[in-house]
């Protein structure tokens, strides 16, 4: 046993040294928030650069338009550098040919690349790009200006890129801080939404450490109060069971004992007698003994036989056969017959079909009919009816107070009038143990003085 404990303990710790479910649940919630977070930066960020440098390119080329109209791409050609005091922050260029024109002289150079002279010589309308010029940022723009000469603009962006920086950086602070705080949020949802949760664990880990089999209280109507509801049931339905399993074997040790008691004074009468030739037992004597011996052997046999039937939980066996039920009644019928001791059995049987053990049916129509001639008269007449899946044994004897009747059923259970007469109050119970097993019922009707009526009934093998 504490090997087992201790290998059920075995496999259990590394399911128990994991992750509790509500540090789950936290990184679950966690990982959501900052997967939701991050996509919004970027799609924030992405949009808002992208927005920047939209703004700047229509505003350099609404300049560089009004530039070309202004005839400023002729003046820078012809030297004349005067217009573009009126473009201050922003860098112009002019090309011609291949050729570099610019008040600004080489440092206009670097920003002229194979776009702008793409667009010089009209195998583009306009071009737009970005590059970093001695590590500072710059957009730069070029637009034709007729005579293959292609008009440049090139304007810092050191602004723009000082607001995506903070932009960035808020971004981030806000991703950080919506993870922590969506960390507290679901670490207390998942504490108080978990509660239950772990007093319904400590109630489980409670029964298994103690036995005791008490139910837990039961707070809201949620998913979790209908477990606890289940858990209790369970709980409810356990402790039938260990009670029907303690009376089932309080009532067991009481009913082996007198057998038992019995056995052991004729075995010790028989000891003595064979050791003490002044106690030798009469031939009479000895086979008066031996007779309650086997008598006690005998209901010794059955009254385990039942025990062991009673004590089987499955249900019928998995290949069960079709029969015809008249044939099992008429095989219970000719078992008694020879016991009935001048008892006249009445019998008539239609054929009806079932799906069952045909030992187990027999056995629990055999205990019908035995009970019946048991409590018949020496010249009474028990009637045996089978009509339409229904066994109906009647006998003629005194019948059955209304206080026994609810218990006949009942395992061990014998009335003050069954005490005096041999049997172990178990018969009964088979019966009604097979027809639940087979899907059927069993019922009893009587009054005192009138006798008994037993009526067992089974299913069609087609409908069952």
């Amino acid at each position: 046993m504490d090997r087992t404990i201790e290998a059920v303990h075995e496999r259990i710790q590394p399911l128990t040294s994991r992750a509790s479910l509500a540090t789950r649940v936290v990184a679950l919630t966690a990982a959501a928030v900052v997967g939701i977070l991050a996509v919004v930066s970027i799609g924030l960020y992405v949009t808002v650069r992208a927005q920047f440098n939209t703004s700047l390119d229509e505003s350099l080329l609404r300049r560089a338009h009004t530039a070309v109209e202004a005839g400023f791409a002729e003046q820078t050609i012809q030297g004349t550098p005067t217009a573009s005091l009126a473009l201050a922050d922003v860098k112009v260029a002019v090309v011609r040919g291949g050729r570099l024109f610019s008040d600004l002289g080489t440092a206009a150079r670097p920003y002229i690349g194979y776009q702008e002279l793409e667009v010089s010589i009209g195998e583009t309308a306009e071009s737009a790009r970005s590059v970093k010029i001695s590590g500072r940022p710059y957009r730069v723009v070029a637009i034709q200006a007729g005579n293959g000469t292609a008009l440049v603009l090139a304007q810092s962006m050191e602004g723009q890129q000082d607001a995506l920086e903070r932009l960035r950086l808020i971004l981030i602070i806000s991703t950080l801080g919506g993870v922590f705080v969506a960390t507290v949020a679901g670490w207390a949802v998942a504490t108080n939404g978990l509660r239950p949760v772990r007093r319904l664990t400590g109630a489980i880990e409670n029964v298994a450490r103690t036995a005791e089999l008490t139910p837990i209280e039961v707070t809201g109507t949620d998913e979790l109060a209908r477990l606890t509801i289940a858990f209790n049931q369970m709980l409810l339905a356990l402790d039938a069971s260990q009670e029907r399993q303690r009376q089932l074997v309080a009532d067991a040790g009481h009913e082996l004992r007198t057998p038992l008691t019995s056995l052991r004074t004729n075995i010790e009468l028989l000891g003595q007698a064979a050791e003490d030739q002044e106690r030798s037992l009469s031939e009479g004597q000895r086979r008066e003994i031996m007779d309650d011996v086997r008598a006690q052997l005998h209901e010794l046999t059955t009254l385990v036989g039942d025990l062991v039937e009673l004590a089987r939980e499955d249900p019928v066996g998995r290949d069960p056969e079709e029969l015809d039920l008249a044939d099992v009644v008429q095989a219970a019928v000719d078992r008694v017959r020879p016991r009935a001791a001048g008892v006249t059995l009445d019998v008539e049987l239609e054929t009806w079909q079932v799906l069952g053990e045909p030992p187990l049916l027999e056995r629990a129509v055999t205990n019908l009919l035995d009970n019946a001639v048991k409590w018949s008269p020496p010249d009474g007449t028990v009637t045996v009816r089978l009509t339409g899946g229904q066994v109906v044994v009647s006998d003629e004897g005194p019948g059955i107070s209304a206080e026994d009747l609810p218990h006949v059923f009942d395992r061990f259970y014998r009335s003050s009038e069954a005490r005096t007469l041999p049997g172990s109050g178990l018969g009964l119970s088979i019966v009604r143990r097979a027809a639940e097993r087979h899907g059927g019922t069993v019922s009893a009707a009587s009054a005192p003085g009138e006798g008994s009526v037993f009526t067992m009934t089974l299913p069609l093998a087609s409908e069952g």
